[in-house]
């Protein structure tokens, strides 16, 4: 308490005759070595308690819950420096430095203040730094100290990971068909769930034997085995499958971090051979290849389906005609996600396109977002014509017919032109048997 008594005379007498207006700062912390560190309403009922024994004026009092770690993270924090600069207040009262700054970024802004003499002081449990040089750079030093610690920290982790990895334990949470006991003599051993694992080998026999494709797969494991996560208690989605077939963690062997080049021999059990798993990889590979000569379609990921509320895929077929030529359709019709015995039907795109054509008069759309945009292509086409013909005139567009507009792109435009004035529709297009519906 003597040091206290000290520092606030110390503060007195360079600033005798300002008062000191106090906002309360409290946040929690995330760190793990500080987990036993007082909570933030604790915080809030020992700084008061100071706050009523010395005399202190509180202005407001903040909470926060963010890390201090990185810079211009804490929204709270950020309008505490803000109204200080405004001069609604000009001290901060606050458990500890390093509860104001563990970054270089937020502790340049707190000094930053002081130098202006708009933040006067900080009083912490311990201490009080003032706006003298010696007590800015005590403060300086507590922070930085705070920063190395989180630094060091990072560092610890990282090399802790590095150890498990060589040591064949995977480091984080383990894929599907395994977890972790919580015994001290497996710590991050990985466990073969015997409940999934077989479903798992199952899921890569069928697509390199059976050449199942991840869709059929995906009804597979949701409808009929009803299939769920040990962790979240979630089905697997098709963008999981995928992912877990090329996940090389089930033969053995492991990537850490994923993309690193680091590889592992894992001390795990595995639940395929190699073998298999490079079977899986060439059908995936072929089927991919497949995909990626697909272009992409105008009115998928914009529509959902009517009857279960699916989206909407597309596919194309090629028919072939008497002289050697081929004729391409696309036809859009639901995923079935949702329900695999789905009676959506498929619709031709010419035949969509005719039928939102039609509806166009019905349709809601975000007017001004359509007129800026026909508005730019008319002066965009205006200009080329200028400059073909050498002239230079003030370019000016006059009132256009939206709806018109809209029919011709639906008709002529390209598939990113349709995917854009999709996007500036406010009602909600539904396939139906067919049949396009408006919501």
């Amino acid at each position: 308490m003597e040091t206290n008594t000290f520092s606030q005379q110390t503060q007195s007498a360079i600033i005798p005759d300002i008062k000191m207006r106090y906002c309360l700062y409290a946040r929690k912390s995330t760190e793990s070595d500080e987990r036993q560190a007082l909570s933030i309403e604790s915080q809030v009922k020992e700084m008061l308690q100071i706050a009523e024994r010395e005399g202190l004026e509180i202005v407001d009092i903040r909470r926060e819950s963010k890390s201090a770690k990185d810079s211009n993270n804490r929204p709270v924090f950020k309008e505490l420096l803000l109204d200080i600069s405004k001069e609604r207040f000009n001290a901060i009262l606050t458990w500890a430095p390093d509860r104001l700054s563990r970054n270089a970024g937020d502790l340049g802004s707190v000094v930053d203040l002081m130098d202006a003499k708009k933040l006067l002081g900080i009083r912490t449990y311990g201490q009080t730094f003032s706006n003298s040089p010696n007590e800015k750079f005590l403060l300086m030093i507590l922070c930085s100290q705070a920063k190395l610690e989180n630094d060091n920290r990072g560092i610890n982790v990282k090399r802790g990971l590095r150890t498990r990895c060589e040591m064949g334990l995977w480091p984080t949470c383990p894929p599907t068909g395994y977890f972790k006991e919580k015994r001290m003599d497996r710590k991050c051993e990985c466990i073969i769930d015997e409940k999934r694992a077989p479903v798992i080998k199952q899921i890569f026999e069928k697509v390199a034997y059976e050449k199942w494709s991840g869709r059929k797969l995906y009804h597979w494991l949701r409808f009929d085995l009803n299939f769920r996560t040990e962790l979240g208690k979630k089905h697997l989605s098709l963008g999981n499958i995928y992912r877990l077939l090329e996940n090389t963690f089930y033969y053995g062997t492991f990537e850490y971090p994923r993309g690193s080049g680091n590889w592992y021999q894992g001390k795990h059990k595995p639940i395929i051979t190699k073998e298999l798993f490079n079977l899986v990889q060439e059908q995936v590979k072929n089927s991919q290849l497949v995909r990626k000569e697909n272009i992409e379609f105008a009115f998928t990921k914009i529509m959902k389906c009517g009857l279960c509320g699916s989206g909407i895929s597309a596919s194309e077929k090629f028919k072939k005609l008497k002289n050697g030529d081929f004729n391409r359709h696309i036809y859009y019709g639901c995923t079935k996600a949702k329900d695999k015995n789905c009676k959506c039907g498929y619709i031709n795109e010419t035949d969509l396109i005719k039928q939102l054509q039609k509806l166009v008069d019905k349709l809601d759309f975000k007017k001004t977002l359509i007129e800026d945009k026909i508005k730019l292509e008319i002066k965009r086409f205006k200009k080329f014509q200028n400059m073909i013909v050498g002239k230079s005139n003030e370019i000016k567009v006059s009132d256009v017919d939206i709806k018109n507009y809209i029919k011709f792109i639906l008709k002529e435009g390209e598939n990113q032109e349709k995917r854009e004035l999709m996007k500036c529709f406010k009602s909600r297009i539904k396939i139906v048997k067919k049949s396009i519906n408006i919501n």
